[in-house]
Order: C-alpha cells, then structure tokens, then sequence
C-alpha cells in the first residue's frame, strides 16, 4: 500500500474516536496490552512522562517537549489529534515520524491488527511506542488520548505523570461530574511516581489526593510554583496556566536527577513552536484583517479564548464556527459574544454537526449568521466580508480550524 492507502487502511479498521466518537472508544486495555508483547514491549525500552487533562494537555506536552528537548536530550512526542497529517501524532525532536516507517509497521503487523481486530488508537500508539523504542529516545512526552484510566497510553510506567485541568468533556464517557471524571483522569496516577495537578479544584483535588496517597505517589499542585517563571511563544492567555504546570513539573523533573537548567526553560517555552512545530493554538494566521484560529472547543477552553477575543481591537467581529455533534451547546453558546456575524459550517468530519443545526441553536443563544457549505467556504466569504480592521476568528473544533491552516 502506498502511505495514503495505509493511513486510509487504518482509519477504516475500528474507526478513531475523533471521527466517530463513542462507538470507537475501547473500555480496557486487552488489546494494546496484546500489541505491545508482540512488538517486544516497547514501551519499556524509553523514559516517559505522561500527561492528561481536560484543557491544555496538548500545549503542555509540547512545552515539556521543547524544554526536553533545549536541555539536550532526544526526544519523543506522542498527542492527538492531527491537524493535517496522521504522522503529527508522532514526532522526534519536532521531526515526523517519516511516511515510510509508517507503511513499514503496518505493513508488518497488519495480520495481526486484523487478527486481534485493532483500533485506529491502538495502532497509533503501539507505533509510537515502536517507533520511540527503536529510535532510542532518551524521553518520550506522552499525550492521553481521552480520559486516562482506559487510556490506550497508560500502560507505560513515566518518570512523571500530569493532570492539566478537569472539566466538562466527554461526559457520556468519562462521567457527568467532575469528581467521576478525575477519577478516570487520575487513572495515569502510578505507583510510587509524582504526579503534578495543573489546577485546583475544589470538587477534583481530593479526589487527586485520595488516588496519589493510595499509590504513594507524591502529588504536586502547579498553584504552588514559586520559582521564576517565563513567557512562551504561544500567545493565548489560558497558556500561563499551562506554563505554570510545566514549570512546576520542570521541577520535579530535576528533583528526579533530569539535567534542565534555566536556560534550557527559557529557551524551550520561548519556541516550542519552532521545536515542536504545534499549530492552532491561538495562531494568528494574518493581519489586515487580522485572522485568529484557536482549538478551544469546550466550554472551560472557549471561556478564556472568547475573553482574549474581546481584548482585541476591531471594528466588527467574524466568527467561523463549526462543531461535533456530541457538543453540550447550552454550554457553550452562550460564551461567545453576541455583537459578532456568524458564518456558520460542519466541519467535514462524521461527528460534524450539521450547520443548520448549529444556526438555529445559535439563534435561540441570540448569535446570528449565514450557513456555508464547508468550512472554506465560511472562511474565504468572512474574509472578503472583513474590512483591514476587522477580527476573524475561526474555531469551534480541532477540525474546523485543521481546514483552514
């Protein structure tokens, strides 16, 4: 098969929750576990850290990347989704892992993908898993995919484990409170091995403590950080948040013996784009009118990203908005403002959720605007419609804002 053939192959298999949703989701770790004792266990031939969350996992896993990465070591980089290529999912010192290696792995293992009835994720991260181990990553930053405990991921042993933030995603999976969803993100929490939680949170924390106190595992709050702290090449506000973990899990990291001196801080928060080459995390994409795109998509995220919105100077306001249809709206509507024109589409995705759908549940939020017929097309009439001092900003979904990048 040739590369485009191979990753179609994989998405046709157990299709990726990304696209799908609920129905791709495994709820134990059989299968993965089954992988990786056929591959050797890979997993146990490199250093981890791993790193779960409701909001800013991805940024934070790149930032520990790119620090890693300045201080001198090899290191690999596991997140998902991708934006526009499958191999963003796996990277070594911000290199993709290359289109043959992957059609070499499938092409070896694909009996057995069939044979064992694999998912799109678990082929994913027994690939990674390989592809670190034969590589000889000194460290590899491992992204959860979705919630934790189930986590395709967590069968690795990391020299530390994560937990951005907990809020309100994925709830007909990981449960609709916020203790029932710490307690599957906890699930990454491991024997004996520290653990850093992003924020705190009155109804999580405890939860966090019960789980870190079980596995004797030493728990450190990112709100307690009191060292210096720096400014990082991504530009959205909420991302002082996700700088205050990293430092406080840089840390701990020297605690355990990493060489990561300030230097090797400075410079990789201040190009963990140029290292790891991370996109959509409020990226400017042009001036004139200025064009903004940002991967927040539920209500926690798009909280900060509408107040940094309103911070800018326009004269009007355009929003290309597209959503998935497992999107709690009543919670995530009423955030964005009300003096914006809409240009409404489905993100080309099945999840997407139809654009007339959107409309009108936006309308009833008191947001108007036009449906498009993909996301595109949106954009291109919001830019011939943008005055040279008008915003644009385009979001909604990961998918949305991977169409127009």
């Amino acid at each position: 098969m040739t590369y485009s053939e191979t990753v179609e192959w994989m998405f046709q298999q157990l299709p990726m929750y990304q696209q799908v949703g609920n129905k791709a989701y495994r709820v134990d770790l059989h299968n993965i576990t089954r992988l990786v004792k056929q591959l050797g266990e890979p997993h146990k031939h490199f250093k981890s850290i791993h790193v779960a969350g409701t909001n800013g996992k991805g940024s934070v896993s790149h930032m520990l990347a790119s620090v890693l990465q300045e201080a001198g070591y090899k290191v690999g980089l596991y997140t998902s989704p991708h934006l526009k290529d499958f191999r963003e999912r796996i990277k070594i010192n911000g290199e993709m892992i290359s289109e043959a290696a992957v059609m070499q792995f499938i092409a070896a293992n694909k009996a057995f993908f069939e044979k064992e009835n694999l998912s799109f994720f678990e082929m994913t991260v027994g690939m990674a898993f390989n592809y670190f181990s034969e590589e000889n990553v000194d460290v590899a930053v491992i992204e959860v995919g979705l919630g934790g405990r189930l986590d395709s991921t967590n069968i690795i042993s990391p020299e530390l484990s994560v937990i951005t933030n907990i809020g309100f995603d994925h709830v007909n999976i990981l449960g609709n409170t916020l203790p029932k969803i710490a307690a599957e993100k906890g699930g990454i929490i491991k024997e004996n091995t520290p653990v850093v939680i992003g924020e705190y949170q009155e109804e999580t924390f405890p939860v966090f403590k019960r789980l870190a106190e079980s596995k004797n595992a030493p728990l450190y709050l990112a709100e307690d950080f009191c060292g210096r702290t720096y400014t990082s090449d991504l530009k959205g506000q909420y991302q002082k948040w996700n700088i205050r973990t990293v430092s406080m899990a840089l840390d701990v990291l020297k605690d355990l013996g990493w060489e990561l001196g300030e230097e090797a801080a400075e410079k990789g928060l201040k190009n963990v784009i140029f290292n790891t080459d991370l996109r959509g995390r409020w990226e400017v994409l042009q001036e004139d009118p200025r064009v903004i795109c940002d991967t927040a998509h539920n209500k926690e995220g798009l909280v900060y990203a509408m107040k940094q919105l309103q911070e800018e100077k326009f004269d009007n306001l355009h929003l290309v908005i597209g959503v998935v249809n497992d999107k709690d709206l009543t919670s995530v509507l009423p955030i964005f403002p009300k003096s914006a024109k809409y240009y409404f589409s489905r993100p080309n995705v099945p999840r997407g959720l139809a654009a007339e759908e959107l409309q009108k549940t936006a309308a009833e939020n008191g947001l108007f605007g036009k449906v498009f017929s993909s996301v595109t097309e949106a954009y291109e009439v919001a830019l011939q419609e943008a005055s040279a001092k008008d915003v644009v900003y385009v979001g909604g979904s990961t998918f949305t804002v991977a169409e127009i990048i």
